[in-house]
């Protein structure tokens, strides 16, 4: 559900974590959280057990705070407010200059991609147009590592979708393949699509129309 959230560009604001539980524990769990999606959200873990023998551990893991069973609303609500101080004084995360950078854009609305095309040269990005899945393979296939800064795909287009360009581009041998953001533009905003476009090797899953901000957010 965090990968989801993450990909969506919508992050959850608040996350409760058990710190008993079957299969991955509430530390453990956190752990991982911080991996997918870094300090977007804050994460208080709630027990019934005493902490101080975790508390490094749970710390160290990403967790912000702790809260005791049973809970109190009162508790919650200061436990969030608390956890969401911390995380503004640790300051904001470092953005990328998008000056310059050169985005792949595929599209085959030709109307979507000249609007797309203004909206990037706005933060004056250089776009190169791809106009289904298989133009954006080979055009990112016949320049050198490193040429393109991002890929945008969108997920419906003739001849070969987004899901397969993207896959076939993540199994490219060459290291920028694996690396290189690709970043789905989809009018598809279900769970279900967000889930196979991270299958397919997808970094974020943004649905049309796209907000100028968000999208400079994203990339």
């Amino acid at each position: 559900m965090v990968k989801v959230r993450h990909a969506r560009r919508e992050p959850y604001n608040l996350i409760l974590v058990d710190w008993k539980m079957p299969g991955m524990d509430g530390v453990e769990t956190t752990r991982q959280i911080r991996l997918i999606s870094g300090t977007e959200s804050a994460i208080i873990i709630l027990t019934a057990y005493n902490w101080d023998d975790i508390i490094e551990e749970a710390v160290s893991a990403g967790v912000d705070s702790f809260i005791a069973k049973p809970l109190f609303a009162s508790n919650v609500v200061e436990e969030f407010r608390l956890a969401f101080e911390k995380k503004k004084d640790s300051g904001e995360v470092k953005k990328a200059d998008l000056k310059g950078k050169r985005i792949l854009l595929a599209e085959d609305m030709e109307v979507n991609a000249e609007i797309m095309g203004m909206v990037l040269n706005m933060r004056e990005m250089e776009v190169e147009y791809a106009k289904n899945g298989k133009e954006a393979l080979d055009l990112f296939s016949s320049h050198e590592e490193g040429y393109f800064d991002a890929i945008l795909m969108d997920m419906n287009m003739p001849e070969m979708d987004g899901l397969e360009s993207t896959t076939k581009i993540r199994a490219l041998e060459r290291n920028d393949a694996k690396s290189i953001p690709i970043i789905a533009l989809t009018a598809n905003a279900f769970d279900e699509d967000v889930q196979r476009s991270l299958q397919a090797g997808m970094n974020a899953h943004l649905s049309k129309p796209v907000e100028p901000d968000i999208l400079f957010e994203t990339l």
